[in-house]
């Protein structure tokens, strides 16, 4: 499968992720859901094969019934040109296996948290009557945050050097394989406690605990031969812990944890101080219908021959058990019998509302649907006026109806609006403005420009006219949005002559203020101090105020308002004022300011004058003078 191809026209695959006996992994994008999945895909020279099928089938429809955060999810499943297909969460990390050899050796706590998160996934899975039947390592994922997730449930592997099968039973990997298993019987939840406890082992000491030749050979091993023992390999290893592996890997089922909660609950406190002392767990193992020589001087005839009574009658040893045994094939039969009825019903028949999730996001719409026991089934993409983009229009079957659990949903989904007429949007808040079009579909981009009367956010331009038809798959729209009024970085101007201030605060539209203090160190007119400070930011308009030196001479600066009218005739939306002032420091001139206007402004003036002098302004708007004085006093 070449990196680019699209599956049911939805899933876009990126690379390779590993391949199988069974089925290729692969990562790939939803276009829909705007995420990364795996793919597991059957492979090619399989697709034909009924059994293969069943069992791949069989896998999706066991894990569709699991909700674990430790279990790997279930997305989709689905069949492309033939292929089948299953989507699966994507985990980026690596499996157990290859992280035991990368980390060995890993620390006490962790192995206990690795394997309790391993547990909680197991108990959930027997809680619904499933059992993995293929628990090793490489079935388990850690992703980068030492989460656990376990996949492949129901899988059947194919045959090879290191894995063997029966009819219709899956084995596993020989290397975890628990002796009945082995020995071609069923698996049940005391196998998978088997194949916990060998993990676990390799959790220890990085290594399984048999090795051979061929998996026949390791597979007699598990039933004839005792698991080594960890504390040998590494005595920092308490017996507790130990223990657990003791107990998990019993040869005979009866003899292990009766549940996965148990173990979970035994390995949680191994490391407690008050297991410190715990004696190593002896278990009587089963002879394994070996021959076995014993001494006739301990066999008595009465302890086999059966014993009669006077008090009872005397019954025919040949009957009474046999009719006991038939009751209770009979009962086991019946009971068996209903089990089936029931899972089936659980499983298969049983029925559930379908949900109300129209309107919702295809993510929120799918963890709805999940709560129930459904799946999201085919994804078909329409064009809606009326619902937003990557919001469900409908469903099928409709809400409200019922159905069966893990039946798939089929979902309408909108891609927004076709086209629209366009807006005027100019004086809008652009971040709604750009939410609104957005869920309907649209590439919404801003450009930011500094404005001294538009306020911050506020749309200043649109690239598409009011009334022009845009359409989100070829327009683009773009606003010119307000930034808000420009900072301006204060510089020092200690030391520096008055005109350079004056021409700093022209050129940034700045009212300055003027104070003056003798000094005997600053020369007159250069600057003293100045507020604010060097490396403040001030915004046009605002008032910048210096101290100067004066040269002795007795001077008063006082402020002056000045309103300026504006005019709006002929649609004027702007002024563009230029004052000039006449004090000790400026003459008639020389521009004071220089400043735009879309309203009534009043200023403020510092005129600083020495005794017996006065000031002067004038006020040129659009070019003309509309104002002046000439007798101000201090």
């Amino acid at each position: 499968m070449n990196p680019g191809y699209e599956i049911g026209h939805r899933y876009r695959i990126i690379r390779s992720l590993g391949e199988g006996g069974m089925a290729n992994v692969y990562l790939a994008h939803d276009m829909v859901l705007d995420r990364d999945v795996s793919v597991k895909l059957l492979r090619l020279d399989l697709r034909d094969d009924p059994s293969t099928k069943r069992r791949f089938h069989r896998e999706a429809m066991a894990a569709t019934q699991l909700n674990d955060p430790h279990i790997v999810g279930i997305y989709d499943v689905g069949e492309d040109h033939g292929l089948q297909y299953m989507v699966m969460q994507y985990v980026k990390g690596t499996d157990l296996k290859a992280y035991i050899k990368k980390h060995y050796p890993i620390p006490l706590p962790q192995v206990i948290d690795i394997m309790e998160q391993v547990l909680s996934a197991v108990a959930t899975a027997h809680a619904h009557g499933i059992i993995h039947r293929d628990l090793k390592p490489q079935n388990i994922l850690i992703d980068e945050n030492k989460n656990v997730k376990i996949t492949d449930f129901g899988i059947a592997v194919a045959v090879s050097q290191d894995s063997l099968t029966q009819t219709n039973t899956l084995m596993g990997s020989v290397h975890y394989l628990s002796p009945e298993q082995a020995r071609g019987s069923i698996a049940t939840k005391q196998s998978d406690i088997y194949s916990l406890g060998i993990i676990l082992f390799e959790l220890l000491t990085g290594k399984v605990p048999f090795e051979g030749e061929t998996a026949v050979s390791i597979a007699l091993k598990h039933f004839r031969e005792e698991i080594p023992s960890v504390r040998e390999q590494n005595k920092e290893i308490p017996q507790a812990l130990e223990n657990v592996i003791i107990k998990a890997t019993a040869k005979e089922p009866a003899e292990r944890y009766s549940s996965v909660n148990e173990m979970a609950a035994d390995l949680k406190t191994v490391l407690d101080p008050e297991r410190a002392n715990e004696p190593r767990l002896k278990i009587q193992q089963d002879d394994n219908g070996e021959t076995k020589v014993l001494d006739i001087k301990h066999l008595k005839a009465d302890d086999y021959q059966p014993k009669k009574s006077t008090d009872s009658p005397t019954v025919d040893p040949s009957t009474k058990p046999q009719k006991w045994k038939k009751y209770g094939i009979v009962s086991g039969t019946l009971g068996m019998i209903v089990l089936i009825a029931v899972c089936s019903w659980w499983f298969l028949i049983r029925q559930v509302i379908i949900p109300d999730v129209e309107g919702m996001t295809v993510q929120k719409a799918e963890q709805r649907l999940h709560q129930q026991n459904l799946r999201i089934g085919k994804i078909t993409l329409v064009n809606s006026q009326a619902v937003d983009k990557n919001r469900i229009v409908s469903t099928n079957p409709d809400v409200s109806h019922k159905t069966r659990v893990s039946t798939p949903i089929n979902l309408t989904v909108s891609t927004g609006v076709k086209q629209l007429q366009m807006a005027d949007y100019v004086g809008d808040d652009y971040s709604s403005v750009a939410a609104n079009l957005r869920r309907k579909g649209f590439q919404v981009h801003q450009e930011p420009v500094y404005s001294d009367d538009i306020d911050k956010g506020q749309i200043i331009r649109q690239n598409h006219k009011k009334g022009t038809i845009v359409k989100p798959a070829a327009n683009t729209i773009i606003f010119r949005v307000s930034a808000g009024k420009e900072p301006i970085k204060i510089p020092n101007f200690k030391n520096q002559d008055i005109s350079a201030v004056q021409q700093f605060a022209n050129k940034n539209n700045l009212q300055l203020t003027t104070q003056e203090k003798k000094s005997k160190i600053i020369a007159t007119n250069h600057v003293i101090n100045q507020t604010p400070r060097a490396g403040s930011t001030l915004n046009h308009g605002d008032t910048l105020t210096v101290s100067i030196a004066n040269s002795g001479n007795q001077t008063k600066t006082t402020n002056i308002q000045i309103n300026i009218p504006f005019d709006g005739n002929g649609g004027q939306r702007e002024n563009r004022v230029q004052v000039y002032i006449r004090d000790a420091n400026h003459n008639l001139t020389m521009e004071y300011q220089d400043i735009t206007i879309n309203q009534e402004t009043t200023i403020n003036v510092p005129f600083t004058l020495k005794q017996g002098e006065t000031g002067a302004y004038r006020v040129v708007r659009n070019g003309r003078t509309i104002m002046s004085a000439t007798n101000i006093t201090g």
